[in-house]
């Protein structure tokens, strides 16, 4: 689970699904990144990070933490 991805979000008081349209990509696409289910590409994670206004390399920062 990507907690902080959840937190981000939620200070932006987007819904998932809100998130997923601004970013070009499935609302189901996008949930399985706030799980950790999946871990989105550089230009996804360049997407993600724009519509939330966070540096994008957290995802990655985050897989080596994992």
């Amino acid at each position: 689970m990507r907690e902080w991805l959840i937190a981000e979000r939620k200070k932006t008081e987007k819904s998932q699904y809100q998130v997923a349209e601004e970013a070009e990509m499935a609302q189901s696409t996008y949930a399985s990144y706030e799980t950790g289910a999946r871990n989105p590409s550089v230009s996804v994670a360049k997407r993600i990070a724009a519509v939330l206004g966070f540096d994008w390399t957290r995802f990655f920062d985050d897989e080596k933490t994992a």
